[in-house]
């Protein structure tokens, strides 16, 4: 399988603060890859560089074989982005803000079947200032999904999610990488990774702990359970103890 997401030694300091040191990692299409670690790790400066908002200092990323920031237009057309902070009118509607949003791609997904897979489909005449949390990070999962993109970033993607609503997620994200969607995603869920994810880095202190599956963390670890592996190797069970 290609590699869709390429990274090599990616490094970015804010003064003499190191948060993402010499990270390597690469995605390969129609894969779902977590990449985990507790807060402050460098997880979302990472995205942030892989993505090209944020300017590394030393590095190379490469999404679908383009440059993110060089061929930042071309990029746009071909990738999904939800975070879990957002700066959508409150406003505004939930039909009128996945018509304006479909109106930036060339061949955008059909906005009211994604509204309709993830339970939207009673919403369209409400102010997203009305949805509730779960209601409303569903949708932000919907605007990453109406680019029709080959890759999607997703941030914590079911926080504020009841069971249930999380697992119905989980089902439609397994059908649309059964469909090659490649998925980078961020999880404090280790449930969550566990089902979807088929490869993981994790991080500590900016810099890369692990890298591999599920399993091989359980192995590497000594931990049968996966929750107890990542937090050993991520370093939160000693901040917990």
């Amino acid at each position: 399988m290609e590699d869709v997401i390429k990274v090599t030694q990616l490094s970015k300091s804010y003064g003499s603060q190191k948060a993402v040191s010499e990270l390597e990692l690469s995605v390969k299409k129609g894969t779902v890859f977590g990449l985990l670690g507790a807060n402050g790790a460098g997880k979302s400066t990472a995205i942030e560089c892989i993505l090209g908002t944020k300017k590394a200092d030393q590095g190379q990323v490469l999404i679908l074989g383009l440059n993110p920031v060089r061929d930042r237009k071309s990029l746009f057309q071909k990738i999904g982005v939800q975070f879990q902070e957002n700066c959508y009118q409150t406003e505004i509607l939930v039909s009128e803000l996945c018509e304006e949003t479909a109106c930036l791609y060339q061949s955008p997904a059909d906005w009211k079947s994604l509204c309709s897979e993830f339970g939207l489909s009673g919403k369209y005449k409400s102010p997203v200032k009305n949805l509730s949390g779960g209601e409303r990070q569903k949708l932000f999962i919907v605007m990453a999904l109406i680019p029709n993109p080959q890759v999607v970033f997703l941030d914590e993607l079911t926080t504020g999610l009841d069971a249930k609503a999380r697992r119905d997620v989980w089902k439609i994200l397994s059908e649309l990488k059964r469909r090659g969607l490649t998925i980078f995603l961020t999880s404090h869920f280790m449930d969550e990774v566990e089902a979807l994810c088929d490869q993981i880095c994790i991080l500590k202190e900016g810099r890369a702990v692990f890298y591999g599956t599920v399993g091989q963390a359980k192995q590497f670890s000594g931990c049968e359970d996966f929750e107890e592996a990542y937090l050993a190797l991520s370093g939160e069970e000693d901040e917990i103890g």
